[in-house]
């Protein structure tokens, strides 16, 4: 029991704790999957340079993430599909940083 604390809310505190994790990869996840989606759908409205058979080149670069991110292209589809990958990974990792942050404390606690 930490010191001057009841074992209720000592209870109380380890839930809060685990909840910042969860909120920490809920917030990740959406920031991420944001980033993915609106980048995308800027590209799909600025456009590109014509290519001299006629092709509109969009996002060149961001076409690089159907490497790591499969079904993913350039297009409005292609946007959610980034949309809930970037999710995903937004999700993991900041749900990894709150687990490491609520150890840490736990650390300092003891």
């Amino acid at each position: 029991m930490v010191a001057g604390k009841l074992p209720n809310e000592e209870k109380l505190l380890r839930g809060i704790i685990r909840l910042n994790a969860k909120v920490y990869g809920l917030v990740f996840g959406i920031v991420l999957g944001l980033i993915i989606f609106i980048g995308t759908n800027w590209l799909l409205i600025k456009g590109g340079p014509m290519t001299p058979d006629g092709r509109h080149v969009v996002g060149p670069h961001l076409q690089f993430l159907n490497q790591f991110f499969i079904g993913y292209r350039v297009s409005f589809l292609g946007s959610i599909i980034g949309f809930l990958y970037g999710f995903a990974l937004g999700t993991l990792c900041g749900s990894t940083i709150g687990w490491i942050y609520n150890k840490m404390v736990d650390l300092k606690t003891k």
